[in-house]
């Protein structure tokens, strides 16, 4: 009786030790397995995060409340998510540099707006090259933007922008906020250089500005098909024209 406990005892320590080992053999074939490629026919998702080995976004694509705010290597600033549903993407640094958005969409009152951004940041700044479709009650505009941008890194304009925000003082406060947002050597924040596209009067139109961001020439054929070539001064103010017939 003794022996065959004995016996027992011994086949029952060799299936544990067996049964251990393979557990920790398939724990661990789990672990180092190839990544597998899966395949959807069709999926529903609020949001999708394409990110870098280490963790960095790379492309957000989401619907509007599941959007992201502003990124600048991985810290969120400026202003919170849910307000730009389309595709966002971000620089080997996990910063954001561009992106797509979207909206449309009609009021209780009748009135609609609509909207696609397509953009693409200047490095730690903002846009310089923007794709725009944008219509509502006022009329459409849809045409290509280029921007120029200061050496100004966008991340420490917004936290000074922030400081200045909490100042209580209202005449400080925007004394504070127009020394933050004047030209650096003369160079503007921001200023935009051309513009290419259709206007809100349905004129086909190139603008082309200067430094500073102010109109100077401008090509045009009108809602009616009349072509002219417009000068413009510093002011704004067209100083000649040039027509069909000169």
């Amino acid at each position: 009786m003794s022996q065959q406990l004995e016996r027992d005892v011994r086949f029952l320590k060799r299936y544990s030790i067996g049964m251990t080992a393979i557990v920790l053999v398939l724990s661990a074939a789990a672990f180092v397995r190839p990544a597998r490629r899966e395949k959807f026919t069709e999926i529903d998702v609020e949001r999708i995060n394409v990110v870098e080995p280490d963790g960095k976004y790379r492309l957000v694509i989401s619907n509007r409340p599941r959007s992201i705010g502003p990124i600048y290597k991985g810290q969120p600033f400026a202003y919170a998510g849910g307000g730009r549903p389309g595709l966002i993407w971000f620089n080997d640094e996990g910063t954001e540099n561009g992106g797509m958005t979207f909206t449309g969409s009609r009021g209780a009152d009748g009135k609609y707006s609509a909207s696609t951004h397509m953009s693409f940041d200047q490095f730690d700044q903002d846009q310089v090259l923007n794709l725009d479709y944008t219509d509502d009650q006022r009329g459409r505009l849809t045409g290509f933007t280029i921007n120029d941008r200061a050496d100004v890194n966008i991340f420490d304009l917004v936290k000074q922008q922030d400081s200045i925000m909490k100042i209580a003082d209202t005449v400080a406060r925007n004394s504070a906020l127009r020394d933050l947002m004047a030209p650096r050597n003369g160079v503007p924040l921001s200023a935009a250089r051309a513009f290419f596209g259709k206007d809100r009067a349905k004129s086909a139109a190139v603008v082309l500005s200067d430094p500073s961001g102010r109109p100077r020439l401008r090509l045009l054929v009108d809602s009616l098909g009349a072509a002219r070539i417009e000068f413009l001064d510093e002011t704004g103010k067209v100083t000649r024209t040039v027509g069909p017939n000169g």
